[in-house]
């Protein structure tokens, strides 16, 4: 194992085991290096490697702590990564969308509160008949934020916002080319909040199986399309 592997999983350990807790203080690095029995010079590219990940935050004159460790930092880093990922790449995100935001709105069904509920009508009544590509886009990341946030899970939910990213660009695609696809998605999205509000998990995790699936099979298709007048 390369040495800095060890020391990454030696301070993993630490963390793991509860001795470092969220916003703990690293020891010095040279006491924390004897301790561990590792050199300086790997104990400091761990930490590096786990600064950049949210799990260390380095503090220039103050010492290393130990990060909150939540959710939405720690996967922070996964809409990071999934920003550089194009063209038929998006399909495998859209699949993993398929997975995920069914499950999110069916735990939505169940555990979104009353007045969570009406804050998500209330975005979709925001959205006016003549509005904007821009705002639709705005309308859709704010609706499935509040599913994903009303679902309880905060890891579910911070998954989800991760890959929003390239996910979001083919629904602007979409909107822009397809005929009928914006008012399509609305009605999608009533379905999907109606079956919310009425506390049917099943008929939740249904529709918001045919609205991610729509915008998967539309890209499949333009991108198999595409491809042919290539070839």
């Amino acid at each position: 194992m390369p040495v800095t592997d060890e020391a990454i999983g030696k301070i993993k350990a630490m963390i793991v085991s509860g001795e470092l807790r969220p916003g703990s203080r690293l020891p010095k690095e040279a006491d924390l290096a004897e301790r561990l029995g590792l050199s300086r010079n790997s104990l400091r590219e761990a930490v590096k490697a786990l600064s950049l990940i949210r799990v260390l935050d380095v503090r220039q004159g103050d010492g290393t702590y130990v990060t909150s460790l939540e959710p939405d930092l720690l996967l922070d880093v996964l809409g990071f990564a999934v920003d550089f990922h194009q063209d038929d790449t998006v399909l495998e995100f859209l699949e993993v969308r398929r997975i995920l935001e069914p499950a999110a709105a069916a735990m939505a069904a169940r555990a979104m509160s009353d007045e969570d509920i009406a804050a998500l009508g209330a975005v979709l009544e925001s959205l006016r008949d003549d509005a904007t590509l821009d705002e639709l886009i705005d309308n859709d990341l704010r609706f499935h934020r509040g599913i994903a946030a009303g679902s309880g899970n905060t890891v579910l939910c911070s998954l989800i916002d991760g890959i929003s990213g390239p996910t979001a660009r083919a629904r602007i695609w979409r909107g822009l080319t397809e005929e009928g696809a914006v008012e399509r998605t609305r009605q999608q999205h009533r379905a999907i909040y109606e079956a919310i509000a009425h506390r049917s998990p099943d008929v939740a995790h249904a529709w918001a199986t045919v609205h991610v699936a729509g915008v998967e099979h539309w890209l499949r298709d333009t991108l198999g399309a595409a491809g042919s007048a290539l070839g």
